[in-house]
């Protein structure tokens, strides 16, 4: 046939937007005990000897490429080049050498994303001395300080940086101080004496920071992290420059597209987290790329930001949480200009940190076919603060979530059976250590092999060929099974819901353990239920969870997600609608928006009994 005279395939999808991958090449082994053993079969190459070098590179490599950029006080946008945060990187450097900072001592960062935190952080890994990115909810939305205060004092850091000092004064005052310099960008609070950053800033480098740039080694620790588990006592990951530099390695074997042009992020992602503050971060570095702070996030009042600055930013990779897309797909949505930017120069849409419904998989996938006429390419990985995080990926074509590849170069899985699921391990270059000053933590977190338990389940995409990827199958932690005995799948049955009644709900909680249904605690996405209702002012939680229309679209989609179920355990049987939000202090919640399904189904145990009532109220939704 000839093709000019053919008749378009109506129900073809447009073609995906052309991105070089690397094709993974995996070996496996399996013994007689159903363990399996998986790794890339491609090794890992030389890589930067630390951070320090990589930032080094990227600076002699690009010196007049704008580095970092952030809204200033005037809305424009306030830039630095390489060449300008090299210079300022060192002279922090020899004030941090000069102050006699070390691992016992180090530098707690309490403020988020901005240019200064960039400059200190970089200078803490040029002077080999590690410093400790704090979720910023721990000082400003946090009551009681707590966790601050845990934090500290197994910290017991030397220095303490605060971007507005001002605002800081209740989580200082709050803080042992007593030998610890604060140093803050903004002063204005009447607590004692306080080290301008500028000061630092403007310090003479001399000799000393070459010395401690070219002392640092594969074991030297860069940075810890905290985070809370299942527990919510903190805990200290310690993240090396070995760990980080081999992550950003495995990167750059696997998305050799990246080369083809000059990466730009627009990225909200917290640094005390590693997904913002090692994937993307260190990536930026690697790559020698440009980074737009996007000092919006996927909550009300501040998602606008995030869109104000992608109709002025276009990346050529984006990377958000779950919850970020569903904030930010209703705007784009309904803008065809912002979404046509958006996907205008994107190679690649990459997302972690939670699973994805597969309802806004198949919306940004539709959304980018229809403003540039090509689909742009949705990748997964897999990893953990402990893994810096990459130790998974999916570099090669895939067309629903859940995927999340190979084992990465370098790395190398062990799959385990555990009654119905399989428990997967970690063990490569990218691992951690342990945690800082947790002995007891560190051994119970390493197999006799020196596998990283991790705590998460995957099972093969294709059961006959394990190089077609793995599926993430939920934590282990969280599963549970009714009084039947039959096992209840958390994470797929919690994001089958939410794609189910997209887009009125921004999360839920599954409960059940012990109890003869399945029952779901959930909170109302007010960004969803404006675009059900058709309206701009969708009134406060409690008129919304009270709405007929969105109830209504609650029971009549539920229906149907129950009419496919396969038996008890994946139906659902009831519903009550939560005015009260996720609570940080209490670690029901991350900075990512992550929900502690466990710990907050503990914590809300009268909402759990209300569901499960031998005589429902009026507010539970019975199905």
């Amino acid at each position: 046939m000839n093709a000019r005279n053919a008749t378009p395939d109506a129900s073809r999808k447009p073609s995906l937007r052309p991105i070089a991958y690397a094709s993974p090449r995996i070996t496996h082994t399996s013994g007689p005990d159903g363990t399996m053993r998986l790794a890339s079969a491609v090794a890992l190459e030389p890589n930067d000897p630390s951070l320090a070098q990589m930032f080094r590179r990227a600076a002699a490599a690009e010196p007049y490429r704008v580095f970092l950029a952030e809204r200033g006080p005037r809305e424009g946008w306030h830039t630095l080049t390489y060449a300008a945060a090299r210079t300022a990187v060192d002279s922090i450097a020899q004030a941090l050498l000069d102050r006699g900072l070390s691992a016992d001592r180090p530098v707690a960062i309490l403020s988020g994303n901005s240019i200064d935190h960039a400059l200190l952080m970089l200078a803490g890994f040029t002077a080999g001395i590690p410093v400790a990115p704090i979720s910023v909810a721990y000082s400003l939305q946090s009551r009681d300080h707590e966790k601050l205060k845990r934090i500290f004092s197994l910290l017991t850091p030397g220095l303490v940086y605060v971007d507005d000092a001002a605002a800081f004064e209740r989580p200082l005052s709050a803080l042992d101080l007593a030998d610890v310099e604060v140093v803050a960008s903004r002063n204005g609070a009447p607590l004692g004496r306080i080290t301008a950053f500028r000061d630092l800033a403007a310090t003479v480098a001399g000799p000393a920071v070459e010395r401690a740039a070219s002392a640092i080694e594969a074991t030297t620790i860069a940075k810890f992290l905290f985070t809370s588990g299942s527990t919510g006592l903190p805990k200290g990951v310690i993240n090396t420059h070995g760990m980080l530099v081999a992550n950003q390695q495995s990167v750059a074997q696997i998305w050799p597209f990246l080369a083809e042009q000059t990466l730009v992020l627009l990225d909200w992602l917290p640094w005390n987290h590693t997904f913002g503050g090692n994937h993307n971060f260190n990536l930026v570095l690697r790559q020698a790329g440009t980074l737009y702070i996007d000092g919006g996030k996927p909550v009300p009042g501040l998602i606008d930001q995030t869109v104000r600055n992608l109709a002025e930013v276009q990346p050529t990779v984006y990377f958000n949480v779950p919850a970020g897309y569903g904030a930010l797909l209703p705007y784009l949505e309904r803008d065809e200009t912002l979404a046509r930017s958006f996907f205008a120069r994107l190679r690649l849409i990459f997302y972690a940190g939670a699973a994805l419904p597969q309802d806004l998989w198949e919306r940004l996938d539709a959304l980018s076919a229809r403003s540039i006429g090509v689909r742009v390419p949705m990748t997964s990985s897999w990893g953990s603060t402990e893994t810096a995080p990459l130790a998974t990926a999916a570099h090669f074509p895939i067309e629903r979530a859940g995927v999340i590849g190979v084992p990465v170069p370098g790395v190398e899985l062990k799959l385990i059976p555990v009654g119905p699921k399989t428990e997967v391990r970690v063990r490569g270059p990218n691992v951690t250590p342990g945690y800082w000053k947790r002995p007891d933590l560190t051994a119970a977190a390493f197999d006799a092999e020196g596998f990283y338990r991790i705590g998460d389940a995957v099972r093969l995409a294709d059961p006959a060929d394990p190089g077609r990827g793995l599926v993430f199958d939920g934590r282990l932690a969280e599963d549970f099974k009714l009084t039947t005995g039959t096992w209840v799948t958390v994470g797929a049955l919690r994001v089958g819901v939410l794609a189910a009644v997209s887009p009125v709900l921004q999360d839920a909680l599954v409960a059940g353990e012990n109890r003869a249904f399945v029952g779901v605690l959930a909170w109302l996405s007010p960004a969803g239920c404006q675009k059900l209702l058709g309206t701009d002012g969708v009134g406060d939680a409690g008129e919304l969870i009270c709405h007929t229309l969105v109830r209504a679209h609650l029971r009549s989609c539920l229906e149907r997600f129950n009419e496919k179920a396969t038996g008890s355990s994946h139906r659902v049987a009831r519903v009550l609608l939560l005015s009260k939000p996720p609570s940080i202090d209490a670690n029901e919640i991350t900075d990512k928006g992550y929900i502690n399904q466990r710990l907050t189904l503990e914590r809300r145990r009268a909402d759990v009994e209300r569901l499960f009532a031998a005589e429902p109220d009026a507010d539970i939704l019975v199905l």
